[in-house]
């Protein structure tokens, strides 16, 4: 660790790292290049799921690979005249051209007479920029000539797809821009100098560049699908946690400057003080990310590795490249408040110490009053109502879900995703006569069959993806069980949806406790105990259930959301526990630096004083890059933003400021528990008597501090 320190703060040295940094981070683009997500995300339930069996079976019939889109004419009010149908029966022979078959049936029209349905067969396409390309085509011809105040809207499982997309179009670099813009505005603001946030905020943003690159290649051979919504959140991810590692270690290295003439040897002392904080922080996230590698969807797995890589990256750039940079630019970088050598120390006098004073006096009452708050703010999770229907998924309602809400008021609402029963030939006329005779099934007819198997279409009168669509989806496979040779399997989007939130709830149970153990290992290995790390996860673990609860209340009053996504809990919650513990890893890192000379409760207030302002600094940085996932209108990602900065700020100000202080004056040596700290509480405070524990740096000559130059 100190051959390695040395390299890179040394003068002779640190302008390799720079150079060989800069040379690998030019070699790997050229060697990768860049490319933007253009695939559609896949289902991501695997093989052995009821409707991905449906899938593979309907795979039989000629029109394998197929898609359709719905497009749905009407005016805003009146009956559609027989010159309306007429104008629309055209745009079907002029869309026939892009049909999977070269034909589109006629209209069908509802019995009020205010709507028309086109039904438009088209081949599957998994590219994103074709496929919305072929629906403005789509759209164009079917809006061409129409009579005036005749609409038309494109909707159904090919209209959802190309919305969906069309949410992360550009959202890569919208959410780069406004995440830059942040970070940079808080960089300025923390460091109070026009120059310095330059540094950490481009070593950041090229460690972004990098982990784009790095985790598509790593995807490609795993074989793993990275969409817009993944490569979007991973940019989140590098600048969040990339920005708190540079705020910790610049702080780190601000204050050596102060005790050492030479400012490579602060950067030296500066890295490794911080440099085993921030393994241990990037290690926890990278390692709660890879968690998601076991799950069972898909997606979560393509989340779970970009991550991690990510991660990786963004701890490689502030560890070798951001120290690197700074000892080259030197201490004119924090002008106009250069930290001069031998200067006053503030850390005495610092707000965050005198709280932490506070706290100890009556730690037990501080700690039992945070909790009460923390439940008192988890008290919201009894409003929290999970899952979300198809139509509930966007914040403004793109051109499908008006389009389906004008088919579910003139046709089923499940017309534009009918449900598909695979059963044998022999049974499929009893299997019909059987599911017409559930309620909720509007129709059932024979779509296609061979020598083998049957495919039967159901269309369900609930909205597609709704909580009564999953109902009558398990009603279907029940009321199956007792139909034929009772072996008939159910499928299409609904199905295929409710199989994701089931896949979703194993993959929640499985991961959550992972990330848990993971978690504790890694504070067990850092800190070499077992009292303090399971404090540290009780702790951030309740900072998760009051986020939530707040956020379910806010959902509910404020954005007037239905409910939460399936994918949100898990997501905050890795996001939440994994991030939020790396702030008691700083506080409680640098409290056990300062143990041997202050003892514990002494450590304590010290580590806070000392680590409070960036710390705080931190968390609302983090916060804030997080809560900019709200500038996409998509339901999902708001939510894990407002969740995980709620989250965050309840960690950084309320537990990492006076719950684990005061669990740590309540526990005193026990807090470090198996391992005994060199200096007891006693000890301390016997030395504090003669004024040697409190000492404070400003108090002591500073080339007391001053290490031999590095070379």
């Amino acid at each position: 660790m100190n051959a390695i320190t040395r390299f890179i703060t040394a003068a002779r040295t640190s302008w390799i790292v720079l150079v060989v940094g800069i040379a690998a981070t030019a070699a790997l683009f050229v060697a990768a290049g860049y490319q933007t997500a253009d695939s559609a995300p896949p289902v991501g339930l695997p093989d052995s799921a009821e409707s991905q069996q449906v899938a593979a079976l309907q795979e039989q019939f000629a029109d394998e690979g197929a898609t359709s889109a719905f497009l749905i004419f009407g005016r805003e009010s009146g009956d559609l005249s027989a010159d309306d149908i007429a104008a629309i029966t055209e745009r079907t022979v002029d869309l026939a051209d892009l049909s999977l078959d070269g034909f589109v049936p006629p209209p069908t029209v509802s019995e009020d007479g205010t709507t028309a349905l086109v039904v438009l067969p088209l081949e599957v396409e998994d590219r994103v920029s074709a496929q919305a390309e072929r629906a403005d085509e789509i759209r164009a011809i079917a809006a061409d000539g129409l009579p005036d105040g005749v609409q038309v809207w494109f909707t159904g499982a090919e209209g959802f797809a190309v919305d969906f997309a069309a949410v992360f179009e550009g959202a890569n670099f919208l959410l780069l821009g406004i995440t830059a813009l942040v970070v940079a505005l808080l960089l300025i603001i923390t460091y109070r100098s026009p120059v310095l946030w330059v540094v950490p905020l481009a070593v950041v943003g090229v460690a972004d560049f990098i982990a784009g690159i790095a985790a598509r290649l790593v995807a490609d051979a795993a074989g793993i699908t990275l969409d817009g919504s993944v490569t979007g959140i991973l940019s989140v991810l590098v600048f969040g946690a990339g920005t708190n590692y540079a705020l910790l270690l610049i702080a780190r290295y601000r204050d050596e400057l102060r005790l050492n003439l030479d400012r490579r040897v602060a950067m030296a002392i500066a890295l490794k003080g911080a440099g085993p904080a921030i393994i241990a922080s990037g290690s926890t996230v990278a390692l709660a990310l890879v968690t998601l590698l076991f799950g069972e969807l898909s997606g979560n797995r393509s989340l779970g590795l970009a991550g991690a890589v990510g991660i990786v990256v963004a701890m490689a750039y502030a560890l070798l490249v951001l120290p690197a940079a700074l000892v080259v630019f030197g201490r004119w970088l924090f002008w106009p408040l250069i930290p001069r050598y031998g200067s006053p120390d503030k850390v005495s006098s610092s707000l965050w110490g005198k709280l932490g004073r506070a706290v100890s006096k009556r730690p037990v009452a501080v700690a039992i009053g945070g909790f009460v708050i923390l439940g008192v703010m988890a008290s919201g999770l009894a409003t929290v109502n999970v899952g979300l229907s198809q139509n509930d998924r966007f914040i403004v309602k793109p051109e499908a879900v008006i389009g389906q809400e004008r088919l579910a008021d003139a046709f089923s609402a499940g017309s534009s995703a009918p449900a598909t029963i695979i059963t044998t030939p022999g049974d499929a006329e009893e299997v019909v006569d059987g599911l017409l005779a559930i309620d909720g099934v509007a129709e059932a007819t024979i779509a296609a069959q061979n020598d083998d198997i049957a495919s039967i279409s159901v269309v369900l009168d609930a909205d597609p993806e709704s909580e009564e669509a999953f109902a009558l989806i398990g009603e279907l496979r029940l009321a199956l069980d007792d139909l034929g040779d009772g072996e008939a399997l159910v499928g299409g989007n609904d199905a295929a949806a409710l199989d994701q939130r089931d896949a979703q709830q194993r993959d929640q149970n499985l991961v959550i406790p992972l990330v848990l153990v993971l978690v504790l290992i890694v504070l067990i290995v850092l800190l070499r105990a077992l009292v303090a790390p399971l404090l540290l996860l009780l702790a951030v673990v309740a900072s998760f259930f009051s986020a939530v609860g707040i956020g379910s209340v806010l959902f509910t009053t404020v954005f007037g959301f239905p409910g939460i996504d399936t994918t949100v809990l898990l997501f905050s919650f890795i996001f939440l526990v994994a991030l939020g513990v790396d702030y008691s890893i700083f506080l409680v890192t640098r409290a056990k630096e300062e143990v041997p000379t202050l003892g514990t409760s002494e450590g304590m207030v010290r580590a806070l004083a000392a680590t409070g302002g960036v710390i705080t600094s931190a968390g609302i940085l983090l916060a804030a890059v997080f809560a900019v996932l709200g500038v996409l209108p998509l339901i999902a990602l708001t939510q894990v933003g407002v969740i995980v900065c709620i989250g965050v700020l309840i960690d950084t100000l309320l537990v990492r400021t006076v719950i684990v202080p005061a669990m740590t004056f309540i526990a005193k040596d026990r807090f470090w528990w198996p391992r005994r700290p060199e200096l007891t509480d006693a000890e301390a405070a016997a030395r504090g008597a003669d004024g040697q524990a409190e000492r404070m740096p400003d108090e002591a000559p500073a080339p007391e501090r001053e290490p031999a130059p590095v070379a």
